[in-house]
């Protein structure tokens, strides 16, 4: 029997399609990789009986980094990057994805993918046919590999779209990698060069990173030219008569001038009107106005509404519509599906009525713009308020309400406009009137205002003036751009896809070029407005969205296939790399504009520590990037991000006589002591940038892995158990020196806890020696001192405060020898003990010859 492999892009995707593929009844099993679970049964596919085994993937299989050296912000200049080489990675390292898809294709004779319909979608298809391409006979054929087209997930369109199968579009592919490599190439490039720049000579940026990106600084660019535009926004006054007419209630007027810039003209106005006491009816209109129903929902629209109407930002918006659709409960159906999804919501509790009555008198949606990749998005599966948590429910009742106004009528009011003259000036009174609230009954927050008629005025009645007075305004600035104003902007002038218009919003707040205040409006830092102003300074058009406007259209030739991948590459590639030169070479341009708003490293910080070289205090930097500057020799230190430094009881650095400092994450979370030279620069070639003494393998430093390692890690494969010798005393723990959060808190009240250099017998870790006071001694025998394993020894394990870390490491050593195996006393094994450091000071270069 033949196989075929069919592979969503999301685990809770691939369960969906295979309950609907197999009516329920296939076996499941979790993948290799822990995360995609693999779906099987049999049915029918070309004529003939197969077997289907359906999984996924986690997003991309593979993403673009550069090769080797040119990952390196130290090793490389970043004008390289526009020409170095780069390479396909796995995006996601611990998935393994590729192996996994590799494993399951083994003996498969069809590929069958259910990625999503856009051009993403098309990029992860060929992503999948590279990673089974070795145990997929011929899988680029049209004969092997199928593509699914479906755009919601029922029954309905699930079945249809494997009954209807086409092939993966490369050129829509192709136009995804070479938005990937510039993107890749343009942003390393300038950020890099700005950060370091930058960073080197200021200290209160308030930013990790000052990235540029080609869609990312134009949307920072819009919300910039608003600021720019409030602030030079000068203020006029102005002046306008205002007219009351009648009695209970009076009638505004509106004035036919609006208002006049000189007082003296609108006095003269006044007084001509004061001189009389009546107003004359000169003409009055009554008219049918039409507010048109709402076009169909589209994603674009969708983050406009959310952020305007519901206060959820458009990141957070599209992570709750993918979550929706997912789970089936809205999507993009074809238009025939109308009438069913009307008859969907007619049990509702909260718009049940309102679906009943536009169910009987049915109205065609208008037509909105096509994206080409789906259509509309519509309610599928009807939901109540407890199958939801707030947001959710909200972005759902909102998609639900929408499409039931684009099917309703158009809302219908009358006009009534009444001319008066008032000693030859001209006044108008106008009141609505509604006929038909359409499509406002189901979008109640769209409702007619005004509903009644006060007066009713004939041609030549004479009504009595109650008020007449001149009333003095001022022009105001604009308001700040909101979030929904910005969306507007950005598909307005082809900055991002519907996909990554969210996330490049997303990067700007995060990046703190610009704060979101009331309203989502987008209030620029100093550092936003700052960025822009020195680009365009330097090159207005690396922030205005004509250059990634034209390098779209660009792409979307690719897409259709009427330009070359490579020569298109080729050319905005070089465009950029000039450019960049030319901001590099004209930098100081804009470091005038950071010299005036931000303060330098030698006037900022607080006194903390020794620098190693001239012995004198370095400042303590604590604004983002955290960072130790030292005014005398003018050189800066990196340090780690979050957490807090404090002075490490002014002990030195064995290798460089810098003071150490001690780093830790929160009072209950990690932490361990580090010397700033070492962190920026290691002394040993397998000693990782960004280390601390707890990842050094110096032989004899009382700080070093070498001296307090105490065994592997049970949670990382890397990671060591270090001891902790920060914390404050009688209190004791292992750290893992990795990247998990493993904490094992130990010997509560001891005095001393030293790790010893022999190890234990039965899982390999050091042995460590407790020394208590007699009072507060915890054994038995009341021994103020013993030594032994602290995951083995009888009389340690009650004293291990998370007795399950006691239960892991038996579990997950594998017996003698998962220990640490490289104490390094004596000079045996010692992880680095033959290598000499690199030279960090001329006095030190032959430290351990």
């Amino acid at each position: 029997m033949k196989v075929a492999l069919m592979v969503a892009e999301k685990p809770s995707l691939a369960a969906s399609l295979a309950t609907i593929l197999s009516n329920g009844k296939c076996s499941v099993r979790k993948g290799s990789n822990s995360a995609c679970s693999v779906h099987e049964w049999v049915g029918q596919f070309r004529g003939e009986t197969v077997r289907f085994k359906m999984t996924s993937v986690c997003g991309h299989v593979m993403g673009l980094e550069f090769v080797g050296k040119y990952n390196s912000w130290d090793r490389v200049d970043p004008a390289e990057l526009f020409a170095c080489p780069t390479e396909k990675k796995e995006s996601t390292p611990n998935l393994r994805m590729p192996y996994f898809l590799a494993q399951e294709a083994r003996g498969c004779d069809y590929l069958i993918l259910w990625l999503d319909c856009d051009k993403e979608g098309e990029n992860i298809c060929f992503e999948v046919m590279a990673a089974v391409s070795e145990s997929i006979h011929n899988v680029h054929s049209n004969r092997v590999t199928y593509r699914a087209k479906f755009s919601a997930i029922t029954e309905k369109d699930i079945k249809y779209a494997m009954d209807n199968l086409i092939h993966p579009n490369e050129n829509e592919a192709k136009s995804v990698d070479a938005r990937q490599e510039l993107d890749l190439r343009i942003g390393c490039a300038f950020t890099r060069f700005q950060t370091k720049f930058f960073q080197g000579k200021y200290a209160d940026l308030d930013a990790s990173l000052i990235s540029y990106g080609p869609c990312q600084t134009p949307t920072l660019g819009f919300c910039v030219q608003r600021h720019d535009e409030i602030q030079t926004f000068k203020p006029e006054t102005f002046w306008y008569v205002q007219v009351s007419v009648g009695d209970t209630p009076e009638v505004k007027l509106e004035w036919h001038r609006v208002r006049v810039f000189e007082k003296e003209i609108a006095c003269i106005y006044l007084n001509k009107v004061k001189e009389h006491k009546e107003a004359i009816v000169e003409a009055v209109t009554s008219k049918e106005q039409v507010r048109g129903r709402p076009q169909a929902l589209n994603t674009v629209e969708l983050m406009r509404a959310a952020s305007s109407g519901l206060g959820i930002g458009p990141h957070m918006a599209m992570q709750i519509a993918e979550k929706l659709y997912t789970r089936g409960y809205i999507s993009y159906p074809r238009t025939e599906t109308t009438h069913g999804v009307v008859r969907l919501l007619q049990p509702s509790s909260e718009f049940g009525e309102e679906a009943k009555a536009i169910a009987r008198d049915l109205t065609h949606p208008r037509k909105g713009k096509d994206a080409g990749d789906h259509p509309p998005i519509t309610p599928m599966k009807l939901a109540t308020r407890n199958e939801l948590d707030g947001d959710s429910w909200r972005v759902y009742d909102y998609i639900c309400r929408h499409f039931l106004g684009t099917i309703s009528r158009d809302l219908k009011y009358r006009t009534h406009t009444t001319k008066f003259r008032i000693g030859g000036e001209l006044f108008t009174a106008t009141t609505s009137m509604l006929i038909d609230p359409g499509f406002t009954k189901v979008m109640t927050w769209q409702a007619f205002g005004k509903n009644e008629l006060v007066h009713q005025f004939a041609v030549n009645d004479k009504v009595k003036i109650s008020d007449v007075r001149l009333v003095e305004s001022q022009t105001g600035p604009p308001d700040y751009l909101t979030e929904s104003e910005l969306i507007s902007l950005m598909e307005k002038h082809g900055i991002g896809t519907d996909a990554s218009i969210p996330v490049h919003i997303n990067n700007i707040c995060q990046r703190n070029y610009v704060a979101i205040g009331g309203g989502r409006t987008l209030t620029p830092t100093n550092l936003g407005i700052v960025l822009v102003h020195g680009y365009q300074k330097i090159d207005p058009e690396l922030v205005l969205p004509t250059m990634r406007s034209a390098v779209e259209q660009q792409l979307n030739l690719i897409a259709h296939g009427s330009a070359d991948y490579r020569l298109v590459l080729k050319h905005a590639v070089e465009i950029f790399r000039l450019k960049f030169l030319y901001f590099v070479q004209n930098i100081s341009n804009m470091d005038i504009l950071f010299e005036s708003t931000f303060s330098s490293l030698s006037s900022s910080g607080k006194a903390l520590s020794r620098c190693g070289k001239c012995r004198r205090y370095m400042k303590y930097i604590q604004s983002k990037p955290a960072r130790l500057h030292c005014p005398t020799c003018d050189e800066t230190y990196t340090l780690p991000v979050k957490g807090s430094i404090r002075v490490y009881r002014e002990l030195k650095c064995p290798l460089d006589d810098f003071e150490l400092v001690a780093w830790t994450n929160g009072a209950m979370g990690k932490a361990y002591p580090l010397c700033p030279y070492c962190y920026n620069h290691p002394p040993f070639r397998d000693m990782a940038k960004n280390s601390g003494c707890n990842n050094c393998p110096h032989p004899t430093c009382a700080h070093s892995l070498s001296l307090l390692g105490v065994s592997s890690c049970m949670e990382c494969e890397r990671g060591v158990l270090v001891l902790d010798s920060t914390m404050t005393p009688k209190t004791w723990r292992l750290v893992c020196n990795g990247l998990c959060d493993v904490i094992v808190n130990c010997f509560a009240d001891a005095v001393k806890v030293t790790v010893e250099a022999d190890s234990c017998e039965e899982c390999g870790a050091q042995q460590v020696t407790a020394v208590y006071k007699q009072e507060k001694s915890p054994f038995k025998d009341e021994v103020t001192e013993k030594k032994g394993c602290i995951f083995c020894f009888a009389e340690f394990i009650p004293l291990v405060e998370k007795h399950k870390a006691v239960e892991m490491r038996r579990n997950h050593a594998g017996g003698r020898g998962r220990g640490r195996g490289f104490r390094g006393r004596g000079g045996k094994g010692g992880r680095g003990r033959n290598k000499a450091p690199k030279d960090k000071m001329t006095q030190l270069a032959n430290y351990f010859v």
